[in-house]
């Protein structure tokens, strides 16, 4: 009874913020055992350098937590979402989670303020920013918006911005920006 085998089909997710090759390489990890775990390895940046995701986070685990609750908070006010754009989330996506729960149990506004956010207030970028690189920031928030507005469609997108479809494929590739 305790001997008989059973077949069983397993798939085990795994994750952590260590090099587990580095940590092979240095005898600190089972080799034979990173091997058999490692069938697909996917690498997902910190947060704290995924800016635009933010804001789209924000608002989903707002959403999340707000279904079928009466919170007094229907939305961010725009200087809390700044501040959390500008937050270094040194607890990564959890610490995000937490951040917005707490806001939606103790806020007594309609619109979560920045007060209302258990977040450090010091931004990341301490130094003041210059005209050119606001400006920089700005086209590239407004070329995101629009493009998440017409389902990335670059001919929509552009006429929404008041700009010509080579223009802001010029912009999108001067700024980085994932299509």
């Amino acid at each position: 009874m305790g001997s008989e085998q059973i077949p069983v089909n397993v798939r085990i997710i795994t994750a952590t913020h260590v090099d587990l090759k580095e940590a092979v390489r240095k005898g600190d990890f089972r080799e034979d055992l990173y091997y058999r775990l490692r069938v697909l390895q996917i690498k997902t940046p910190p947060l704290r350098v995924r800016e635009n995701d933010i804001e789209l986070l924000a608002c989903y685990f707002f959403n999340k937590f707000s279904a079928n609750r009466a919170y007094k908070a229907k939305g961010f006010h725009s200087d809390s979402l700044y501040l959390l754009k500008n937050h270094d989330w040194p607890g990564n996506v959890r610490e995000l989670i937490n951040c917005i729960r707490q806001a939606l149990v103790i806020s007594e506004n309609r619109l979560l303020s920045p007060n209302d956010l258990d977040v450090d207030r010091r931004y990341k970028d301490r130094m003041l920013k210059t005209l050119e690189e606001a400006r920089a920031l700005a086209d590239r928030d407004s070329i995101i918006v629009s493009l998440r507005h017409t389902n990335h469609n670059m001919s929509r997108a552009a006429a929404s911005l008041g700009i010509s479809r080579v223009s802001l494929y010029r912009l999108v590739d001067k700024y980085k920006i994932s299509q």
